[in-house]
């Protein structure tokens, strides 16, 4: 790996990413993924020897990984180690890996890693240039043009994202409403009622195409809320599945909004590789006050019929 690992390797200007990969075919992925992003190779190894060539790295802006199999213990020291480097802003990092490691991997994967589970083209090279502190990067696409439409797409959602959540946070007045909805009092929430809501979310793809409702933080949100009144977790893995996306799409909420405050990482005692995701006591106060506002509303249209 030694001789490929150097011919692998590039020299410029560009921002520079190690490559780390269990396999050829992994490592050609990555190493495209790398160049699209326009970054500059500056090194290349298997998992087996991730830790020992990223200490032996004397500078990098991104780490790439991808793996198509679980390496084990492997993967959680080369974790702990991303999450500590990321953390303290040395690189960034991004890990394309199966969906059956999504809970391994958010156990860890803190920091600036991203994860990315089987991913689009324009998803690897838009989260490739962001973990080298390049999002607003030159990308090369198979557009010859310049950036794809589905790549302007895509970054336009995360900028939404962000944004949308940046001014939440901000609406205190808002709060207060939900709070004092909640402080009126009123029926019971019923978790199988919002269970009802999601059954009827989903009844409108059987209508409608489902890229028409591509955001799943409400879905996310319900799920956590119902579980939440049922006393049962909820592991990153199972709210990916509930809210209906893409892997990738899903990942990327989970981390905005646990960033931003609604939902909160309680680490499995039992399992050293999994944590579950839960609503923050806010959000659950704002839950309750829209089920309760909600309710009240239906009761309204029933007493006029």
């Amino acid at each position: 790996m030694a001789a490929d690992g150097f011919a692998m390797t590039s020299y410029g200007h560009q921002p520079s990413a190690l490559l780390l990969t269990d396999g050829d075919a992994a490592a050609a992925r990555v190493r495209q993924m790398a160049e699209r992003a326009n970054l500059r190779i500056c090194g290349s190894d298997r998992i087996a020897d991730a830790i020992g060539r990223i200490e032996r790295q004397a500078a990098m802006d991104a780490v790439l990984v991808e793996i198509e199999h679980d390496p084990g213990p492997m993967l959680d020291r080369l974790l702990e180690r991303l999450a500590a480097d990321t953390a303290a802003s040395r690189y960034g990092a991004v890990i394309v890996a199966p969906p059956a490691l999504i809970d391994a991997i958010a156990a860890r994967g803190e920091g600036r890693i991203e994860h990315l589970c089987d991913p689009s083209e324009e998803e690897r090279a838009l989260a490739t240039a962001a973990a080298a502190g390049r999002t607003q990067a030159r990308l090369h696409d198979v557009v010859k043009s310049g950036v794809s439409p589905n790549l302007q797409q895509l970054s336009a959602e995360v900028g939404r994202i962000a944004s949308m959540l940046a001014e939440l946070s901000e609406q205190g007045e808002d709060a207060a409403l939900a709070r004092a909805a909640v402080e009126e009092g009123g029926a019971a929430i019923d978790p199988e009622a919002l269970r009802h809501f999601i059954r009827v979310r989903r009844m409108r793809e059987r209508f409608f195409h489902p890229a028409l409702f591509a955001d799943p933080a409400w879905d996310m949100l319900l799920d956590l809320m119902a579980s939440r009144l049922e006393g049962t977790k909820v592991a990153v893995s199972s709210l990916c599945i509930a809210a209906a996306v893409p892997p990738t799409t899903a990942l990327r909420w989970i981390k905005t909004l646990t960033d931003h405050g609604l939902f909160v990482r309680q680490a499995d005692p039992a399992d050293g590789r999994r944590v579950f995701i839960e609503l923050s006591d806010d959000a659950a106060r704002a839950m309750e006050g829209w089920y309760r506002a909600t309710m009240k509303l239906l009761q309204q249209v029933d007493a006029k019929d």
